[in-house]
């Protein structure tokens, strides 16, 4: 995979989610997604379930993530290392800092996301 192929998805992908527009991040990702619950550690797979986390995070908290920068997995993923600003419902700051995020993607789509451990 070439670094420079999936930016442009990626870059709109967390524009979308910044926007809290799931209809249109949800077209960016293949109809059986694999995406992080990243508070409770597992995973949630395809659209419906995607939206229905999304919907019950945004409920509590108001996060948002800008990439900073892309680089290319050894096994020929796509590293993104974002910024992510969390902040609950009253504007208190809960999480500010660097994230790394991996995907994978089949057929022009998002196909699974991690989030890197250190």
């Amino acid at each position: 995979m070439m670094k420079g192929t999936y930016e442009a998805l990626i870059a709109k992908a967390y524009d979308a989610f910044n926007a809290r527009d799931i209809v249109a991040v949800l077209e960016l990702m293949e109809a059986d997604v694999k995406w992080p619950r990243a508070w409770e550690g597992d995973y949630v797979t395809g659209h419906e379930a995607v939206r229905a986390y999304w919907t019950q995070q945004w409920q509590e908290v108001n996060p948002i993530v800008t990439p900073v920068d892309f680089y290319e997995t050894p096994d020929g993923r796509l590293g993104v290392v974002v910024r992510q600003l969390v902040k609950d419902k009253s504007d208190n700051v809960l999480l500010d800092g660097n994230v790394t995020h991996i995907y994978t993607f089949a057929e022009g789509k998002i196909k699974t996301m991690e989030i890197a451990k250190d």
